[in-house]
């Protein structure tokens, strides 16, 4: 090819853009607005922000929910110190980022430039690579190797910076962008390992030796179950499933095998399951503290790990681990294994069956009661939701106090046409606010509903604004308690009878900081419920914003959520509370 002269870095950024298919950046550029001059005439989108930390989570709600890669645009210093916490947000859900940010130039380094930080160092540990671009040259090979190493194994964000000096020189492009790298599919792999040395044999003796096995899904096998090999595989080994919170729309939860979450979020229904099981597959999954807390495999149950990256492999646990891709490791299992034995346990099935009934019959019972009441509980909000709400919503996530009660299966089901999109193990506050704009620019045909907290719709507000300046018809769920529930709940576990301190504002009335242009109302009366949800979803689905605020007190937290073992981080160590148990709400 003929050289290609693009006038300055940010025309080379955009033509690369373009090459990758990016239909969106999100961001805040820095002063020079050299990013806004090179997208003017683009066909992409630019999506300003008003905070970087916002711009992260709507990159990143674009990715987890695409499959592709989030791209933002920031400035230097203090603004890549703001999208650190976006970062690390990224980097824990696994999500594919490249980030483009402005730097001090080299001449002015150490200097006391304005702004000069040493932006390297800050987001080194929490992306899979970090670059700075010192030289014309190297643009083109950064940018072809950011979007490579974004997107292969264990996805992640990247970071390329381009410093001010380098803004003045045109890029010279010799080559050919990168082409995105093939991958073998599934069956190719499956057919290689046919009529060879079986590559797994302690794996499959594990999986024929089982009698009363359990899988557990991960968000590393998002997109990775389309044609429900997972499901299958449950079925072959006659095995109970499920998932952590991050894997949830894996795997159809209407499946007569699954049990809802593992671990923090487990009904307490299912405990039998988790007490017999005499093996744990897990798919995808890095078995992080949420997803082993208290639901999870008895002690010297070995563990089944399959994962693309050894570093998201546990050794917490004993068993045995596979190295691979999940959707290809189970085409060879499935081929491998066989009819199911004869000899596994006969009664486990009905054992999954029967705790998974159990689940169903103590939801719609704390249903039956909550209906008797005149206040709005959480559980109704959501049971009304998945009523009156398209069958292919996606449903985006805080991890507040109330907005918890979206984790607990079956308070909140998952179904194949659905989807799920959570905040990390990170939980960081105010990412499923900001993630839905994303979510919604990657699924701009499917209903997007956040369920969030006041406290976390508060934090983002200016972006939710954005987002209905821009059009983009996200339906917001806010639940209203008056500030932080889970922090107030710690400080109440304390016992203090009087403190000072407070998380709650205690005001009645609705103080939310909603844009004019997004339509707006406050639930009153319970029987409206269906009625102005239904309203919300009709706007949102004509490209307005749609808040629907929900007022509920602090009582009303899930299940053994007031009550948790002080052993685990961010719970209140109390005294009075030295087992999870349910608590009044069950």
């Amino acid at each position: 090819m003929l050289p290609t002269t693009h006038p300055s870095p940010w025309h080379a950024v955009v033509d690369a853009l373009v090459h990758h298919a990016v239909p969106t950046v999100f961001g805040l550029p820095g002063d020079d607005l050299g990013a806004l001059h090179a997208l003017e005439d683009a066909p992409v989108r630019m999506l300003l922000c008003r905070d970087q930390r916002s711009a992260l989570f709507m990159a990143t709600g674009y990715a987890l929910q695409s499959g592709r890669p989030g791209v933002c645009v920031v400035g230097k210093g203090p603004a890549v110190a703001n999208a650190v916490t976006g970062l690390l947000e990224a980097h824990t859900a696994r999500a594919p980022l490249v980030v483009l940010a402005g730097g001090t130039a080299a001449r002015r380094r150490d200097s006391g430039a304005f702004q000069e930080a040493d932006q390297l160092a800050l987001v080194r540990p929490v992306v899979k690579w970090a670059a700075r671009v010192d030289h014309p040259d190297r643009l083109v090979p950064v940018l072809d190797r950011a979007f490579l190493l974004a997107t292969t194994g264990a996805p992640g964000p990247v970071y390329v910076e381009l410093p001010d000096d380098l803004l003045d020189h045109p890029i010279v492009r010799t080559r050919p962008w990168a082409a995105p790298p093939e991958h073998a599919s599934a069956t190719t792999l499956a057919e290689a390992a046919a009529g060879t040395e079986d590559p797994a044999p302690r794996a499959l003796a594990l999986l024929r030796g089982a009698e009363r096995p359990v899988v557990l899904v991960g968000g590393g096998m998002r997109r990775r179950n389309a044609d429900r090999r997972v499901e299958a595989l449950a079925e072959r080994l006659g095995a109970a499933l499920f998932s952590t919170a991050s894997g949830r729309g894996v795997v159809d939860e209407r499946h007569p095998a699954f049990c809802g979450l593992a671990g923090l979020y487990s009904p307490a229904e299912v405990e039998p399951v988790w007490a017999e099981a005499d093996l744990l597959v897990t798919l995808g999954s890095r078995l992080e503290e949420t997803a082993t807390y208290h639901g999870f495999a008895a002690d010297g149950v070995p563990v089944l790990q399959v994962n693309i990256d050894a570093a998201g492999l546990s050794t917490e646990y004993p068993g045995l681990h596979v190295l691979g891709e999940g959707s290809a490791v189970l085409t060879h299992w499935l081929r491998a294994l066989g009819p199911r034995r004869a000899e596994a346990d006969p009664a486990w099935p009905a054992t999954v069956a029967d705790c998974r009934t159990a689940a169903h019959a103590a939801a719609e019972a704390r249903l039956a009661e909550l209906a008797a009441d005149s206040d709005v509980h959480v559980a109704e909000v959501l049971a009304t939701l998945d009523r009156v709400a398209p069958a292919d919503r996606i449903l985006v996530q805080e991890n507040g106090l109330q907005d918890m009660w979206s984790y607990f299966f079956p308070h909140w089901t998952c179904a194949a046409e659905a989807g799920s999109v959570v905040p990390s193990e990170q939980t960081t506050l105010g990412f499923g606010a900001a993630a839905a704009g994303g979510v919604k620019l990657a699924a701009p045909d499917r209903p997007v509903i956040a369920f969030v907290g006041d406290g976390a719709f508060a934090m983002v507000a200016n972006d939710v604004a954005t987002l209905a300046r821009e059009g983009v018809g996200v339906t917001y769920v806010v639940l209203r308690n008056g500030g932080y529930g889970w922090l107030q709940c710690q400080l109440d576990q304390h016992g203090t009878e009087a403190t000072r301190f407070h998380f709650l504002s205690g005001q009645q009335g609705s103080d939310l900081p909603v844009h004019p242009a997004a339509w707006h109302a406050v639930l009153h009366d319970k029987a409206a419920l269906a009625d102005q949800l239904t309203e919300a979803l009709l706007h949102s689905a004509k490209g307005q914003v749609a808040v629907l605020e929900i007022p509920v007190t602090i009582a009303d937290a899930p299940p053994g959520i007031t009550e948790l073992d002080g052993d685990f981080p961010g719970a209140a160590t109390n005294p009075k509370h030295d087992e999870r148990r349910p608590t009044d709400e069950q």
